[in-house]
């Protein structure tokens, strides 16, 4: 008898099993998922600079890197929501730049510069005028807006603002031979940090061909 009640006890569901699995699977749903990749993002490969002919070279130019406050010179990808506070600016919490936006602005201002010039670094530009003895002028950007802006929670554009300081370097001290402010928005494709994306690179490229074209008939 001893031994019919010991198998049957053996026999018998563990009233601990059902909860012990239950325990395990709530243990299991309650580990960290595994932290997601931010995508990054630029402004694409571009579409090249034409070469420029012997009638349309100007003189050489110094462009030193872009000055930016600290929060646009970040790799954050930043944001507005006109329609609620249009005075905070928002990070995409999975979304970047690949490099700060003043590289991406500054390598794209320099394709577009050297259509029709040199165009050199500071160091560059240095060599020139102990070689010389004459400096290139230098064109100084500061980035003042760099952001998409929400006008709503369906609309949204890309908003840029440079402003420009064309300087010529004389042995009586700097000149500034003109400044100026550019702005430029285009229109997002998409509610969301790609369509802001697409929208910013247009409208960098916008203001950089208005840029561009300014410093081109600059009085020397």
């Amino acid at each position: 008898m001893k031994l019919i009640d010991s198998v049957a006890r053996l026999a018998r569901p563990s009233a601990f099993g059902p909860a012990l699995l239950t325990l395990l699977i709530a243990g299991c749903g309650a580990l960290p998922d595994k932290p997601q990749r931010a995508a990054l993002y630029d402004f694409g490969p571009g579409l090249g600079t034409p070469s420029a002919t012997t009638s349309t070279v100007m003189p050489p130019i110094s462009l030193p890197e872009i000055d930016a406050n600290t929060r646009l010179d970040g790799t954050q990808l930043n944001y507005r929501l006109g329609y609620a506070d249009a005075n905070e600016l928002k990070p995409y919490g999975q979304s970047r730049w690949s490099v700060a936006p003043t590289q991406l602005l500054r390598q794209r201002l320099r394709e577009a510069l050297s259509a029709r010039r040199t165009v050199l670094g500071p160091e560059e530009s240095a060599t020139i005028a102990r070689r010389d003895g004459k400096v290139p002028d230098t064109l100084r950007i500061s980035l003042d807006e760099f952001s998409q802006y929400f006008e709503s929670q369906g609309s949204s554009v890309g908003l840029v603002r440079l402003r420009a300081t064309l300087v010529q370097s004389t042995a009586g001290g700097d000149r500034v031979l003109g400044q100026r402010s550019f702005n430029a928005q285009r229109p997002a494709p998409t509610g969301d940090a790609a369509g802001g994306v697409k929208a910013l690179a247009a409208a960098s490229d916008a203001a950089i061909a208005e840029m561009v074209a300014w410093v081109d008939q600059l009085p020397r």
